[in-house]
């Protein structure tokens, strides 16, 4: 099944050349089909680089010196089971392995100190200086709201929003660094909701490199109606409802 999926997915005209210079694959986190279609992506991309949301600078740079230590790296990231995303690590050839996480404590910071006080001096680069439209931050509330299974006060999702955005753009950043140190086509491996088009990661590079193409692939388990360059569904996991603690 898994043989089949692949071959299936790499025949898909999802995976035509965009010529783009990066290559955005989201993923719904916990399953193992995403993960599976974004490795069958990256091995008819071949990029440069690979870039992870899930992995710090210095646990991507000891899986990327010693390929023998990718578990290891992955493991002492605290992320999801190594096994689901075996498939992408197998996939990587050549490709850099570049880390984009922020540590924990400083995404905290993001809560008091705010995005662009913690992003640095190029803040303004990514558009973290400027306050969203008043359309797209009743939007991002409502959709924090629900994804934190509507049992924390609408007041607080500000905090959260200015978290994803602070982490979008760590994640931007990171690309154009991998872009301009390895060359093109870069890819980064992420969740859906930092992949969309809109205000995602490919809105933060188009504010900070216009010139820098990109083009975004969500494998997602539905069509929501979010805006990304192409989507792939792919088989739901079994998964508990995340809500149940808060019925």
């Amino acid at each position: 099944m898994r043989l089949f999926l692949a071959l299936a997915l790499l025949s898909s005209p999802v995976f035509a050349n965009s010529g783009a210079d990066i290559v955005i694959l989201g993923e719904v986190h916990d399953n193992r089909n995403a993960h599976i279609g974004q490795a069958a992506a990256l091995e008819a991309l071949g990029p440069s680089a690979v870039v992870f949301e899930m992995l710090t600078q210095e646990e991507a740079a000891k899986a990327d010196a010693d390929r023998s230590q990718i578990e290891a790296a992955w493991e002492a990231s605290g992320w999801s089971r190594f096994e689901l995303y075996k498939p992408i690590f197998d996939a990587l050839g050549d490709a850099r392995i570049i880390g984009a996480a922020a540590p924990r404590e400083a995404v905290r910071s993001v809560f008091s100190d705010g995005a662009a006080a913690l992003f640095g001096p190029d803040a303004a680069d990514f558009g973290l200086d400027e306050a969203l439209p008043e359309e797209q931050h009743a939007a991002r509330v409502e959709l924090q709201f629900n994804a934190h299974c509507e049992a924390m006060p609408r007041e607080m999702m500000g905090g959260m929003i200015a978290v994803q955005r602070y982490r979008d753009a760590v994640f931007a950043r990171a690309a154009l660094e991998a872009l301009e140190a390895y060359g093109p086509p870069v890819a980064v491996i992420t969740g859906n909701g930092h992949a969309r088009t809109d205000w995602g990661i490919p809105a933060m590079i188009a504010h900070a490199a216009p010139n820098v193409t990109t083009h975004a692939i969500a494998f997602a388990e539905s069509d929501g109606g979010v805006p990304f360059d192409e989507i792939k569904i792919v088989p739901p996991a079994e998964r508990e409802d995340p809500c149940k603690a808060f019925k």
